[in-house]
């Protein structure tokens, strides 16, 4: 169970298809995700269950750099990507879901979860993780907005 848990949705003026090449192309992440500043890739080639990277972040003026790993796919539906950090396990999922945009044209609603849970908390960190979670949260939420936003604009920009 997640010590903490938020989902997101966008839609997108863009196939599932068009959503789905932006979403699993680790190379351009650092010229779509505006909070990217650069991937590493460790393992794997392209996208698949076991591709590994560094992914660093400038996040409140600072460079934070987390080890992530594919570790779910259901090609063009969902992924779900795994990390730890501080002593948090967290997990990003993401779903496509096929929509009709007002002009009748193929769109997409793409859905965002994240969870994380501490790994071996002691009960000082609990306590500082119930302290700091309403700040924590709040900045998850526009990181994860930016990012659902700067996915859309790439793969509208990308339509097939």
């Amino acid at each position: 169970m997640s010590d903490i848990s938020m989902t997101l949705e966008r839609s997108i003026a863009a196939s599932p298809e068009a959503v789905w090449r932006v979403l699993t192309d680790l190379e351009a992440a650092p010229e779509i995700l505006s909070g990217v500043a650069r991937i590493e890739r460790l393992a794997g080639v392209g996208y698949a269950i076991g591709t590994r990277w560094r992914e660093t972040r400038t996040m409140m003026g600072r460079e934070e750099t987390e080890e992530m790993e594919v570790v779910g796919i259901d090609e063009g539906r969902s992924t779900m990507i795994a990390a730890e950090a501080r002593g948090m396990a967290y997990r990003t999922e993401f779903t496509l879901e096929t929509t009709t945009t007002d002009d009748g044209t193929t769109g997409t609603l793409l859905r965002m979860r994240f969870g994380g849970s501490l790994l071996s908390p002691s009960w000082v960190q609990r306590v500082m993780a119930k302290l700091t979670a309403p700040l924590g949260m709040a900045m998850t939420r526009r990181i994860m907005q930016q990012d659902l936003d700067d996915i859309a604009t790439a793969a509208e920009r990308r339509l097939d």
